[in-house]
């Protein structure tokens, strides 16, 4: 982890370069004795983390983030000899707020949770990484198959049926080869929603609701079951309630405790689990 230590007192960039420096892996790449530095050594460097004192001359340690604003943004400790600040701290999603005098237990907890932090924010780029690299071979490639045009087009905004994908998709997994469309019963007729144009699947106890653009059909299947019979090199579960088309994805962010929100294009914000990460890093790296 590559650290940037910000203070304008060299007695409190000392001590905290010592505790930084009995860290396992890590490297201090600069130190800085004013806001305005920092900001500089932030963009020519671009440090993992900055310990960053709050209250320095001409521009302190919350104006060095604004100035910041829209580009490198690290991890950032805040140093604080005043905890009236903590708030603020953890408003602009500060790794954690420290104390002055500097004590080498508090500091060290404070530490590991960054290192905690960057180490899921490494997850989440490669994870990205590679549901990019996916999307880009499915486009190259052609690999879903067009299937059959919808015989009656999607229906209404909400429609309930029966699912057949789940005997014919499983044979037809068997074989190699996973299902290209999906029939849907409403109202007396049936209709097929091809695969390639679902954007999420979400499951509803003994149903699921296939998201296509702005409609949805819900038909009576498991969600265990229709995972089976969709290509995954195109479909990932990444709840125990959610299958997302990976060429659907736009991005991913950090949330809590693990977890990470992925962005559709549409705008659409899933939840993808800890539970399921690794095993969608599994399923798109093959």
């Amino acid at each position: 982890m590559r650290v940037l230590i910000v203070d304008d007192e060299s007695l409190a960039r000392q001590r905290v370069r010592r505790l930084v420096q009995t860290e396992a892996d890590v490297e201090v790449v600069g130190e800085a004795e004013s806001g305005h530095q920092a900001v500089a050594l932030i963009r020519e460097l671009q440090p993992d983390l900055v310990c960053l004192d709050v209250q320095m001359p001409g521009l302190d340690g919350f104006g060095v983030l604004r100035e910041l604003d829209g580009g490198h943004v690290p991890m950032v400790l805040f140093i604080t000899a005043y905890d009236e600040h903590a708030q603020r701290a953890f408003d602009v999603h500060a790794v954690d707020y420290v104390l002055k005098p500097v004590d080498e237990e508090r500091f060290k907890a404070a530490f590991d949770k960054a290192r905690k932090q960057r180490a899921n924010a490494v997850a989440a780029e490669r994870l990205g990484e590679l549901l990019e690299t996916v999307r880009r071979l499915a486009d190259a490639r052609g690999e879903v198959s067009s299937g059959f045009a919808g015989a009656a087009g999607y229906g209404n905004a909400q429609s309930t049926g029966t699912a057949v994908a789940g005997a014919n998709g499983a044979a037809a997994a068997t074989g190699g080869r996973y299902a290209s469309r999906i029939l849907v019963k409403q109202d007396g007729r049936m209709f097929f929603v091809k695969t390639a144009e679902i954007d999420w699947i979400e499951a509803d106890r003994n149903y699921v609701r296939l998201h296509v653009g702005k409609v949805a059909h819900t038909i009576r299947e498991r969600i265990s079951h229709l995972e089976e019979t969709l290509d995954p090199r195109l479909f990932a579960r990444i709840h125990r309630s959610t299958i997302v088309n990976l060429n659907r994805v736009r991005e991913m962010q950090q949330w809590f405790s693990g977890d990470y929100v992925v962005i559709l294009e549409d705008g659409t914000r899933l939840r993808l689990s800890r539970h399921y990460r690794d095993r969608v890093e599994k399923q798109v790296g093959v």
